[in-house]
Order: C-alpha cells, then structure tokens, then sequence
C-alpha cells in the first residue's frame, strides 16, 4: 500500500481506517513540510532575540508568568512531558494509541505549531515500525487538549515510559533502538505542541464512530429480519411517507427496509392479515433508525474538522522570511468534540433500545405469535431465548446510564487558570462501554430473528436476508435444544463488528 502524504488538511476517516487496521504507512507531504519549516523559523527567531512567548520560554498554565532562560530550555521541555505523564487506568489500545499518533502527526503538519520536521516524522516512524506508547486512559479534562494521554505519547517519543513490543510492555527507548529510531531531543516549543490537543479523546471517537456505522448499517439488516420472522409489513416504509418528513437518515433507512423485505415469501404469506399497524420497534424503524444515522452524519462531520485543525496553543502564523506572529488562544478546548461524543452514546443507546424491545417481541409468548414461547424448541424443558431478553435489557439499561452527558460537567484545574472544561475524554471513554453494549444486544437480536426465521421454515424470506441468515448461521447453528449462548453471542458480536451482515 502506497504511503498516506499527511499534510494537516485532508486526512479522511477512511485513511483513518487504513492507518490503524491496515497499517498504511504515513509519511510528511513535502507541500507541508515547508510549512512546518516556515513556522519553525518564526520560533527560532523569537528565540534568538529573547523575546517572551507563552510555552515557548515561559512556563505554562498558572506558571505562564515566569520566564524561562534560554540556557534551561530543552529541561523545560523534557520537565513538561515527564511531570504532564500523569495519566492512570486501562492503556488505551494500540489501535487507538496509533489513531492518536495519527492525528497528532497530521495536525501538526499543518504548519501552525512551530515544531520541527523531526517531530512529526518520528511519530511516523514509530507508527510505520509498529512501535506504540503505552497511554493510560484516564486523566484528561479534555480542556487544554488531552494533556496526560498525548504526555505519555510524547514520553515514549523521548526514549522514557513504556511502548507496546506485540501485547507486552516494553522499555521505550530500548524498543526505539531496536526499530532503528532515534528518540527525540525536543527543542523550544515542542513539548507544549505534543502535550496540547485533542487527538486522545479524537482517536477514540473517530474508531468508535467508525464502528457504529457498521452498527447502524447491521442494525437495519436485523430490524428487517425481526420484523419479517413478526409477521410485520412493509407498509410504513412507503416512500411517500418518508418524503413527506424528508430527513435523510429516515429515507435511507426506509429505502433499506423497502430493499432487504422485497421478495420476501414470508411477507407474501399473511399480506391480507387483518393486522393494520405493528408496534413502534417495527414500525417506526426508519424513524428510530434513521435520526441514529443523522446522529453519526453530524458526528462525522465535527471529526473530520478536528482531524484537520490545528489544536494546539500558542500557534504560529507566517508572514514570511521568518516573520509572524505567535498566538495564544484556546483551539485545544474539547467541548465540539464532548457534544458530538455525548450525542453518539446517546444515540446507540437508542440503536440498542430498539433492538432490545424487537427482541422481546420475539421471544414473549404474548407478542410472537406464531412463534414458540421464548423461541424455544420444546418449551418447559427448554428455556430457549429467556435469558438472552434479560441479558439484553441489561445492557440497553446500563446504556442509559452511560448515555448522561459527560459534558454538562466541568471542573476547575490549574490554580483556576483552566476554569471550564469539557471532559471530553470521559465522554469518549464511556461511548467504547456503548459501543460494547449495543453490539452485543445486535448480536442477541441476530441470534433470536434467525431462530425464528427457523420456525416460519418451509417459507422463505427475501434473498438478502436469506442471506443474512446464512451468514449468521456460519457462526451459530440452530438452537435445537438449551446450550450456552454466551460463546454463539461472542461469535455474532465479531461477525457484526467485521461488517459481514451489512455486505
């Protein structure tokens, strides 16, 4: 795979994806590299004319007021990172420490921050030979950036702290040697570029959006098979309907609908039924479904900006032949990030809702009909899909939990110097807990709507949800008898993650 040119304006989530999954390997665009050059420039000037500039030669935070000397620079540098690596908790993991390298890198090619082109080429280096920083999860206010997450990233990149050697921690600086890369020396400025952004609560926004498209996408495919194995109809997904409330989310999922039930023999088979209206998980599947998918529009939206912002304080802005001015402000804050992160809990927590509630319309004796109670062959002896409704309620309800906003609250850091922050990192750490849940409650419903498209047998439903079934069938067999769900559901939960039912 040709090496992604990274240049701080156009990194997509698709190349994201590649980066992180694929290992594409990232190199500086030499468009950006002048760029950085450029900025640098204005720095070094600075410099040699003593000039004062916030965390460039002063401390930061409630110590922006005291002056550095020249001569204590590079300590400065080095005595940032080490006293900002304050992060504790479950490491990130490695796909979302190399997210956050990514993004790091990218922003920092936009030629704002002032650092060297040897910065962001060893953050390049390190993700081309796999060698990734060990980065604790909590810590981050999400105000001045993600401080102690993007610390341990910035100690790793100096030889101290800890990187990943396959799934073991390793000494950083004897793995760096091993890689062929020497650690970095950081100059001026470059500690408070490495530590000041968002790209930790960023990286792990950007995977999990990532995964809740597959999930709406699934979400559609087993929507459809439950309310077909129901006996549902297809009449609300009329397209003069979703027209005349044209949100776009809706159409789609309605069009989906109309696409995956067409065909269907089951359908055929009671389409003069007496029934004129299903319940609200059937019925309003477009319209539940739909403001998910609007949800994840606008989310992708607000990430891609992030993914090509520069996030970090002071920025350097150039006029030219080492002019320029050098700026502070507060680009680093992660309230965008915290709403839109808050927002996509919320909606998969809808997402996982829904799903519960169609599962237990088909495995309550009251509601299945035609169905055998709790889809359980031979029911009394066997228990069938009982449990799997709880298990499924539970996480829907813990999702409710986790759905409160991290980013209504705020709390003062900093000698009250950082008085309002986002805890964007919170926001983003609880929607991973989501994410889990709501694959996991698609992985039930995929299991429960296969079974009953079991029970319908001779009659079939429409090819691509036969096909759907097929593929659920691949990894969990029919229930022909009580056995133990937890592994059939840990099977479903990858074959959903790796995107197999949407295609």
């Amino acid at each position: 795979m040709n090496a992604l040119q990274i240049n701080g304006n156009d990194l997509s989530l698709d190349d994201l994806r590649q980066v992180v999954y694929e290992r594409r390997p990232v190199e500086l665009a030499d468009g950006a590299r002048k760029k950085v050059v450029a900025a640098r420039e204005v720095v070094e000037k600075l410099l040699r004319a003593n000039r004062v500039a916030y965390a460039i030669n002063t401390g930061v935070g409630k110590l922006s007021d005291v002056h550095i000397e020249p001569a204590q620079n590079r300590q400065l540098q080095v005595n940032l990172i080490r006293s900002h690596s304050a992060g504790v908790g479950e490491p990130l993991s490695q796909q979302e420490t190399r997210a956050m390298m990514l993004l790091r890198a990218n922003s920092l090619a936009k030629g704002f921050s002032g650092v060297r082109t040897e910065v962001i080429e060893l953050i390049c280096a390190m993700l081309n030979k796999g060698v990734h920083p060990v980065v604790p999860s909590q810590g981050s206010v999400g105000a001045s950036g993600d401080l102690a997450p993007l610390a341990h990233l910035a100690l790793a990149m100096i030889g101290e702290g800890q990187v990943w050697n396959d799934n073991t921690r390793s000494s950083s600086n004897e793995v760096l040697q091993r890689a062929g890369i020497k650690p970095l020396i950081p100059e001026a400025k470059e500690a408070i570029s490495l530590i000041n952004g968002t790209q930790a609560m960023l990286a792990v926004g950007t995977l999990s959006l990532l995964a809740a498209e597959t999930l709406a996408a699934t979400a559609d495919v087993l929507g459809a098979m439950s309310l077909d194995a129901l006996h549902g109809t297809d009449v609300a997904f009329d397209a003069r309907i979703h027209d005349a409330r044209p949100h776009a989310g809706q159409m789609e999922v309605a069009a989906n609908l109309r696409r995956l039930l067409a065909g269907s023999e089951i359908r055929e088979s009671h389409k003069d039924c007496g029934r004129v209206q299903d319940a609200y998980s059937l019925r309003c599947i477009p319209q539940v479904h739909g403001a998910v998918r609007d949800t994840l529009t606008f989310c992708r939206r607000t990430f891609e900006i992030e993914m090509n912002s520069a996030v970090d304080n002071p920025l350097v802005f150039v006029k030219g032949h080492g002019e320029g001015d050098i700026i502070s402000g507060g680009n680093f804050h992660g309230q965008p990030l915290a709403f839109a992160l808050d927002y996509l809990a919320i909606a998969l927590s809808a997402l996982a809702g829904i799903s519960e509630r169609r599962i237990e319309r088909l495995v309550n004796p009251a509601l299945n009909e035609g169905l055998p109670p709790f889809l359980a062959p031979d029911a009394g002896i066997n228990s069938g899909f009982m449990m799997p409704q709880v298990t499924a309620a539970a996480l829907a309800s813990e999702n409710k939990g986790l759905a409160h906003p991290a980013s209504v609250d705020s709390i003062t850091t900093s000698g009250n110097k950082e008085d309002y922050v986002s805890m964007g990192m919170a926001a983003a750490i609880k929607l991973k807990r989501v994410i889990a849940n709501t694959t996991n409650v698609l992985a039930i419903e995929a299991c429960a709507a296969a079974q009953s498209l079991d029970f319908l047998s001779p009659l079939k439903s429409s090819q691509p949800l036969q096909k759907a079934h097929a593929a659920i069938r691949k990894v969990s067999p029919k229930i022909e008898h009580d056995r133990v769900f937890a592994d059939d559901f840990a099977k479903l939960a990858e074959l959903i993650r790796s995107g197999a039912l949407t295609r």
